[in-house]
């Protein structure tokens, strides 16, 4: 069962069923509500077509947040339609997206504003199509904003049965070490690799801190952890608002920030004519049939197995489990597929106010 325990900075959300800590729900609002996976999809669909999205875009985007909530990031949840419907891209025209080719391996995509959800969730599906023909394929996309969790585009990859790959170079609200100007994006790059059972999942910001989470807690009035946030002025800050309206910091100091200038370089693949208030220059979507050396199934196995091999490795003294990236995240939507998922009460308000025409602050 899914069990509030109560407290302001350190409460916990815990999956008993499980026994899972989810270090990215260490914080609930006082007031929480419950719903199961449909309610929820259902009240995200509503109120993004209220809001003028047709049912196509907001089924995905819907789906995409719910699934995040379910994975034990409920930042990235229900509250980040909030954050879509109030960011001033939503406001802008949005046009039909453009396809460079339609078959060719690689591609890319203008997504004419639309939400990255969507966008990315569209540049997904068209490279399995290609790397179906070709082996491999890589869709560029641009235009677009808000890109989500990456892991659950390299899932769809993965699932079936590509190597995916997935880079962002998104909206700078990242400081060089040493600086005090946001010259880098969050800048996440994500990996999945087809195993006998669930992928291997890879997915990182290269923040030390990521903005929607910023924004989360800004919303229900929670601190920041140290040294991952500057405020405008450029001075170090542990308040939400501050550090929304500043800059955040690269995780590991230079060998984040290098990172994070490499995914850079390959958004610019995308779009040279970059302009800092229509965000970063754009993301790649990759896939590969992984098939160079045998069949995929042999690939599966092999790699299945060196996995199992890690994780049996001897640990030091008083350690458990050796866990493998993404392991986290799936036992955490298996909890949530039986127990639902909790949400924020005022995000659940905010999102029913907006579903029934109207809106309300949070």
């Amino acid at each position: 069962m899914l069990t509030i325990i109560d407290g302001r900075e350190n409460t916990r959300l815990r999956c008993e069923v499980h026994d899972l800590w989810l270090s990215s729900m260490e914080y609930s609002s006082s007031s929480t509500v419950r719903m199961s996976m449909q309610d929820a999809k259902a009240l995200g669909v509503e109120a993004l077509r209220r809001v003028g999205l047709d049912e196509e875009e907001a089924d995905i985007i819907a789906d995409h947040v719910v699934d995040a909530a379910m994975c034990g990031y409920g930042y990235s949840g229900l509250p980040k339609l909030l954050n879509l419907i109030e960011s001033p891209r939503f406001a802008q025209p949005r046009q039909a997206m453009t396809w460079s080719n339609r078959t060719g391996p690689v591609c890319l995509l203008d997504g004419g504003n639309h939400n990255g959800m969507y966008v990315l969730h569209q540049a997904a599906q068209s490279a399995a199509e290609r790397a179906e023909i070709h082996g491999m394929a890589m869709v560029g996309v641009c235009n677009t904003w808000m890109s989500g969790r990456s892991a659950y585009y390299v899932e769809m990859l993965s699932k079936a049965g590509y190597v995916g790959i997935h880079t962002v170079a998104s909206s700078p609200v990242v400081a060089a070490p040493g600086g005090r100007a946001p010259v880098l994006g969050t800048n996440p790059i994500a990996f999945a690799f087809p195993t006998e059972t669930e992928p291997l999942l890879i997915d990182m910001g290269t923040s030390a801190f990521m903005m929607t989470e910023v924004r989360y807690r800004r919303r229900l009035g929670i601190q920041l952890p140290e040294g991952v946030a500057l405020d405008r002025y450029g001075a170090p800050t542990t308040d939400p608002g501050a550090a929304a309206d500043g800059l955040l910091l690269p995780f590991g100091g230079h060998k984040g920030f290098a990172l994070s200038l490499a995914i850079h370089a390959l958004g610019l693949m995308c779009s040279t004519q970059e302009l800092p208030h229509q965000g970063g220059p754009g993301a790649l979507m990759i896939a590969v049939r992984p098939d160079l050396s045998g069949s995929i199934d042999a690939y599966r196995s092999a790699l299945s197995q060196w996995l199992q091999s890690v994780k049996d490795a001897p640990r030091q003294a008083g350690m458990g489990d050796i866990r493998l990236p993404g392991e986290r995240s799936a036992r955490a939507r298996a909890a949530a597929e039986l127990n639902g998922i909790e949400v924020a009460a005022g995000v659940v308000d905010a999102l029913r106010a907006h579903a029934a025409g109207s809106s309300v602050g949070l």
